[in-house]
């Protein structure tokens, strides 16, 4: 045995929609029935384009391409109406093929994990129940940070409450943001299809690995330098 340096644990920061759960589709819903709430009629396809950006951003973008201007008050109405939308639907989510498992083996395996989404708490706690975790499970919201994806806020945020450097982090996501967040933050990017984004996107954005899901993500962890043991 040499005294070269050891390669760092491999630790993962998942995030939740459309990466965990199936619910990308219940959010664009619910954002069409805010926004149409206030008289702004909006293609489903653009509103899922945006869908993974914090909801500020989320709004600016699609108010942008629609020419039309709103105040801040009537941007917050518009997200607490989306977040009241989306849990009139929330019994319809379920958890995406292969979440569960792949958690609780990275868990069994000693692996940290932490999930980093640009919901906020409101929303995005609902899914605790649904991947069999306790309400203290790592997980770091909206709430917690000054920005969302795109900026790197919430991912370096998952890597200190785990405890480990961005660099030596993975981050597991579905859409444009969540890697380009995770090149900010200096993280390697895994892609999944199971947000509706294509893999070329996912590549483009810079994802170095890309899976069908959660399911398939778990097959291949050898692939990611997770091993039974060493």
């Amino acid at each position: 045995m040499n005294d070269f340096p050891q390669a760092p644990a491999p630790a993962f920061l998942f995030d939740l929609d459309g990466t965990l759960i199936d619910s990308v589709y219940q959010h664009v819903i619910a954002w069409r029935q805010a926004l149409a709430g206030m008289g702004i009629d909006l293609s489903v396809w653009r509103i899922h384009r945006r869908i993974g950006m914090s909801g500020g951003l989320f709004v600016n973008a699609l108010l942008r391409e629609t020419g039309l201007k709103l105040t801040q008050a009537q941007i917050d109405e518009l997200q607490t109406t989306h977040a009241e939308a989306y849990e009139q639907q929330a019994d319809s989510v379920r958890p995406l093929p292969g979440s569960v498992e792949l958690l609780a083996e990275l868990s069994s395996r000693g692996v940290p994990w932490a999930i980093a989404t640009s919901g906020y708490a409101r929303t995005a706690r609902l899914a605790l129940g649904l991947l069999g975790l306790p309400d203290d499970a790592p997980m770091v919201t909206r709430d917690l940070v000054r920005r969302a994806k795109p900026d790197p806020d919430l991912f370096l945020a998952g890597a200190a409450r785990l405890g480990v450097d961005p660099a030596h982090a993975m981050v597991v996501g579905d859409s444009i943001w969540d890697l380009l967040a995770a090149r900010r933050a200096g993280s390697l990017g895994i892609g999944l299809l199971s947000g509706g984004y294509g893999r070329d996107e996912l590549e483009r954005a810079g994802a170095f690995r890309v899976y069908a899901d959660p399911a398939d993500m778990l097959d291949r962890l050898d692939e990611l330098g997770v091993r039974q043991s060493d």
